[in-house]
């Protein structure tokens, strides 16, 4: 009886040094391994970070007690960046729209759901998001041949106006109204050109966001990120803004439209992170 209790204790020993030593193994296969990935990042455009909106139809009451909706309601995104546990960041083609910009436009949602896929991410444990809403001037003073392809698309889009004017960073188009949405309104935010040389305000914004949950990006994993854009703040954040006959068919960057870019900063939030 001894012998069977010393050999059973001899292979339960053999079978835990044996599990251990292939998790070692494949612990320090996985550490070798910097096999770049690839990451989704997913815009979800909602009102107070409920639902999607249905062009045309959804009807949202500002705090003011505005009505209105959107018919139009698409934005530029930029220069994302990914910042890992120890700060260190990983920058995704910056000032390089051909290859780092996007388009959400709700049109294109699926399931209220707009998708941006960017590949070659360094394998690592994401913490924090950071991207433009807009073309930063350094991107713009690139000049044509720097970003043919992107102006191109945004051409294609309406997300333009002439070169010299440059982008829109942020259209939103609908009607307003008291009792109901009836009158209709156009503000397109952007920048004019060289806003130096012109003497007006940088609407370029840039938005850090912390992950609810650690992003981990491997050969194997491909982490969606869910983020919700809250559109109330178009009109009912930080500064309460109403539509009227002076605002309703603005485009550049007046005061009005700097105050809905502040307020449009805001409306950002990373609801939850799939490791997948």
């Amino acid at each position: 009886m001894k012998i069977y209790k010393y050999l059973s204790l001899f292979f339960i020993a053999l079978t835990l040094f044996s599990f251990s030593s292939c998790s070692n193994s494949r612990d320090e296969d996985d550490s070798q391994d910097t096999t770049p990935g690839n990451i989704q990042i997913k815009f979800e455009n909602g009102f107070n970070n409920l639902g999607d909106i249905v062009l045309n139809q959804t009807i949202q009451t500002s705090s003011l007690g505005q009505k209105h909706n959107f018919s139009n309601l698409k934005y530029i995104v930029s220069n994302i960046t990914l910042i890992d546990d120890n700060g260190n960041e990983f920058k995704y083609n910056e000032n390089n729209p051909d290859k780092g910009a996007f388009i959400v436009d709700q049109a294109d949602a699926v399931a209220g759901i707009v998708y941006l896929n960017l590949n070659g991410i360094p394998k690592n444990n994401y913490k924090k998001i950071r991207f433009g809403l807009g073309i930063s001037q350094n991107a713009y003073l690139l000049g044509m041949d720097g970003q043919a392809e992107f102006w191109n698309r945004a051409k294609q889009k309406g997300m333009s106006w002439s070169w010299a004017a440059g982008y829109v960073f942020v259209k939103l188009e609908g009607k307003y109204g008291t009792g109901s949405p009836g009158t209709a309104f156009m503000n397109h935010t952007g920048n004019m050109g060289k806003v130096t040389d012109n003497n007006t305000p940088d609407l370029y914004r840039e938005i850090t966001l912390n992950f609810p949950t650690t992003a981990r990006v491997t050969g194997q994993i491909r982490p969606s990120i869910h983020i919700l854009a809250d559109l109330n703040q178009f009109l009912s954040g930080d500064k309460a803004l109403m539509l009227s006959s002076s605002n309703d068919m603005m485009m550049g960057s007046s005061q009005h439209l700097v105050d809905v870019t502040n307020n449009l900063t805001k409306m950002f939030k990373v609801d939850h992170v799939h490791n997948d």
